[in-house]
């Protein structure tokens, strides 16, 4: 995958989810069309759980305590809450040129954490089994989910990293449509190592430069 000379860094506050998708299918159209360069806006979302079309309902939650929205990403369910950085990319990739740009999204986000003091890691998925995209911990706790769509070249949606995120929300269904993995946070991660969470903006700076954005 070659190097293009920017990425576009949209800084945004908290963005209901229907809004931020309806805004990211603008830039998708206005990227194709050479009107934008390739851009990473950073936000978060009120309490959502996601989910793709081939999820089985079995893994989403039998009692609503959250709204529960069908989504045109891969990927199967998760939570986007308060404490939560979500990273969505309109990227052209042909533009960029033949690459895997999911793990290329992995590493730059590994390189993130470790920007920030943190080891995590990415998986590889064994044949048949369910995807283990995203990052994790070296002992198995998922941090970062990924999710992303390709149409006409160009890519959107994108990823969501756990950094003050209530991690019980996950427990009430099955995310990634992984049962028994256990998700964390970098505030869980900061107090295993006996100091204190990043805050967003530093979150924010190093997925900005990992990633980058100009």
């Amino acid at each position: 995958m070659r190097a293009v000379d920017c990425v576009e860094r949209v800084d945004l506050g908290e963005v209901p989810y229907e809004d931020a998708v309806r805004d990211m299918t603008d830039w998708v159209a206005r990227r194709r069309a050479g009107e934008i360069p390739d851009r990473l806006a950073l936000l978060s979302h009120p309490p959502v759980i996601t989910y793709g079309s081939r999820t089985p309902p079995a893994e989403l939650p039998a009692g609503l305590t959250v709204p529960l929205v069908p989504v045109d990403r891969g990927g199967q369910a998760t939570y986007h809450g308060p404490g939560q950085l979500i990273g969505y990319l309109v990227l052209n990739l042909r533009e960029r040129g033949p690459g895997d740009i999911v793990r290329w999204v992995e590493n730059g986000l590994i390189a993130a954490c470790a920007d920030l003091g943190f080891e995590t890691v990415r998986r590889d998925t064994p044949p048949g089994a369910q995807s283990l995209v995203g990052v994790w911990t070296p002992d198995g706790r998922k941090l970062v989910s990924i999710g992303m769509r390709i149409r006409g070249g160009v890519t959107s949606h994108g990823f969501a990293l756990n950094i003050t995120s209530d991690l019980v929300e996950f427990t009430r269904f099955v995310a990634c449509g992984l049962p028994g993995v256990a998700m964390t946070s970098l505030a869980e991660l900061a107090a295993e190592q006996g100091r204190p969470a990043p805050s967003e903006p530093e979150v924010r700076d190093a997925v900005a430069r990992a990633l980058g954005t100009r």
